[in-house]
């Protein structure tokens, strides 16, 4: 049965297994099949979550381009959300998404939801971590998924 608990910290949502750095994807298909296959490697999801990602933009575009770089792939909670959880696939080469705006992007944030409420908390403060620009780069050019866990972590220090 899915979890359901209070909100969580980024790092409560986003285990080491559930990083990747250099991950190869030759289109946006790809680059969501990264973030989804971390996402079962983490245990948050099935393979079939991946799918149900891809199928979200093949319906409704490439809004999950969100910010210049960086695509939060997600789909709506379904079965195959084990529990909540996020991934981080930082992209060997950045790929296009169709988003004239906001592309190449260089990083895809998975975001599985067992509810729409559960994830919210891990959510606001990935947007306010990933409004500070230092920080963003810091995190786009971070060289292994303890690094990312640890410029995480010192956010999550400091905004406390």
């Amino acid at each position: 049965m899915p979890e359901q608990s209070g909100s969580k910290s980024l790092l409560d949502l986003l285990p080491e297994s559930a990083i990747g750095i250099g991950m190869p994807a030759d289109d946006w298909r790809g680059a969501i099949g990264a973030a989804g296959s971390l996402l079962v490697d983490s245990g948050a999801t099935t393979g079939d979550y991946t799918g149900e990602m891809i199928e979200t933009v093949e319906k409704l575009g490439p809004y999950i381009v969100i910010i210049p770089g960086l695509a939060l792939a997600h789909a709506r909670p379904s079965p195959s959300v084990l529990h909540t959880g996020l991934s981080w696939a930082a992209l060997a080469t950045p790929v296009d998404f169709g988003n004239a705006q906001n592309d190449p992007v260089r990083l895809v944030v998975g975001l599985a939801a067992v509810d729409h409420t559960e994830h919210s908390g891990g959510l606001a403060q990935l947007a306010r971590m990933l409004s500070d620009t230092d920080r963003m780069d810091a995190l786009m050019t971070a060289s292994s998924p303890a690094e990312v866990r640890r410029i995480i972590s010192e956010y999550e220090g400091a905004e406390q």
